[in-house]
């Protein structure tokens, strides 16, 4: 054998060894998938191009869809977007398989790409998700709409891949209501109800600034969402229909609560068809559940202290409130028939604003020590220890994301020696903390279902 042939078959040997290494490779790392538990400190490197599309238009709405697609799951930390200056192949037919190594070498482990057709102002949106360590294709859907509602396609996308990559549920297709705080031209509070998509883009006013309105709740349909008005010149609790506009005080038809009482924030029932609200009779307020069809009402708790803020599980069979029968305000869990109350909280400071995750397992809250306010986690049967997610100068109003795996929550700050609030999110380790972008001063979140 010559040196030559040896030298060559020696490169032969060393292609093969290095063809077997990379495929043993894959093999080792399996199925690609996010942690997300442990996301934020490894965040996986996604590369997303412009959609394709064979016109200006098609091209504009492709690149728009990519941008918010981006945008959405950088958010949650758990991934990191490639920058698409990076990009080595230029992605131009999305069912022809993409140059791997291209996207191996700027060290993307999955790869987007999408197309969009419009055809008689019908578009059809179509897109493929790969592993470019195993050079499997993960996911290929398609989603059909009008043009102009190509911001919501993009949500859905983010949903579809997020779910894929992670075995969890997305919580992009969703929206946001909140109040909207300015100051009049004689310095009055204006308080209005507003809504917008979870990232803050679209965001509108639901109810005007003759008087102010708090405390949004959404419903499991995400067509009502509940709140506490101020227009007589007392807190009571109205019904908003977000899709007729429709709004009613909850209890004008019902019995009547004690003279002049509050009711305070209603939340719905799973089933949409109740609610459980806290409302004054005799002298203190006490929790009730409200069926909105026989506009009935029925007395949960009796107590001689305050049991406010109730939250009822994701399967109904329980309620979580705050309540002050114990000294300071402390949470408590009972029966959804108002029987067998526990206490679930035993710190030190006041306990406030329970909600119930929708997972079931945890109950989030806001606690208030030594002047400082906390957002934090508690099981929801009262076992383990409490987490403390954020501390700050004014903390409220947690909300949940439908997956449970964020919170959004109402901060102050101090601006110029004035308060302001605005809408955070922070990650259920408390990490990837963020705020919501919105026009001016913003609290009260209340975040919706995904949208069907």
């Amino acid at each position: 054998m010559t040196a030559a042939v040896r030298h060559r078959l020696l490169q032969v040997f060393a292609l093969i060894a290095a063809f077997a290494a990379l495929a043993a490779q894959a093999a080792a790392q399996g199925p690609l998938r996010v942690d997300v538990t442990e996301g934020h400190l490894d965040p996986m490197p996604i590369a997303i191009t412009d959609f394709t599309g064979a016109g200006g238009r098609e091209a504009e709405i492709g690149a728009d869809i990519a941008r918010v697609v981006t945008g959405n799951l950088g958010n949650t930390g758990l991934f990191d977007p490639v920058d698409p200056e990076a990009f080595i192949e230029e992605i131009e037919n999305i069912d022809l398989r993409p140059r791997f190594g291209d996207w191996r070498v700027i060290d993307a482990s999955a790869l987007l790409v999408g197309r969009i057709t419009i055809e008689n102002d019908r578009m059809t949106v179509a897109f493929r998700l790969w592993d470019t360590a195993t050079e499997q294709q993960l996911l290929g859907l398609q989603f059909a709409s009008t043009p102009d509602n190509w911001r919501r396609i993009a949500h859905k996308v983010s949903d579809a891949v997020y779910e894929r990559l992670t075995g969890e549920e997305g919580y992009f297709d969703t929206r946001i209501v909140y109040v909207s705080e300015r100051s009049g031209a004689n310095g009055a509070p204006i308080r209005q109800l507003a809504v917008m998509d979870q990232d803050g883009a679209n965001p509108s006013l639901l109810t005007d600034r003759s008087y102010m309105a708090l405390l949004p709740n959404y419903s499991p349909s995400a067509q009502q969402i509940t709140y506490v008005s101020f227009r007589d010149g007392q807190a009571t609790s109205y019904l908003y229909d977000l899709q007729t506009g429709r709004q009613e005080a909850l209890f004008d038809s019902g019995p009547s609560l004690a003279e002049g009482g509050q009711s305070l924030s209603a939340s719905f029932h799973p089933n949409g068809r109740e609610l459980v609200v806290a409302a004054a009779r005799r002298g203190g307020h006490d929790v009730f559940r409200f069926d909105l069809r026989m506009r009935t009402l029925r007395q949960l708790t009796n107590h001689p202290a305050d049991d406010i803020e109730p939250s009822y599980a994701p399967d109904g069979e329980q309620i979580v409130f705050s309540s002050s029968r114990s000294g300071q305000s402390q949470l408590y869990v009972m029966n959804a028939d108002g029987t067998d109350p526990v206490r679930i909280t035993f710190g030190e400071g006041r306990y406030t604003a329970p909600v119930w995750s929708p997972r079931g397992d945890l109950v989030a809250f806001v606690k208030q020590h030594q002047g400082r306010f906390m957002l934090g986690v508690v099981d929801a049967d009262g076992s383990g220890e409490e987490r403390i997610l954020y501390e700050g100068y004014k903390v409220d109003t947690p909300t949940w994301s439908p997956n449970g795996r964020i919170i959004l929550f109402t901060r102050g700050d101090l601006v110029n020696g004035r308060e302001e609030p605005s809408i955070w999110s922070v990650d259920l380790a408390g990490f990837n903390l963020r705020r919501l972008p919105t026009d001016g001063a913003a609290s009260d979140p209340a975040w919706s279902p995904l949208i069907d």
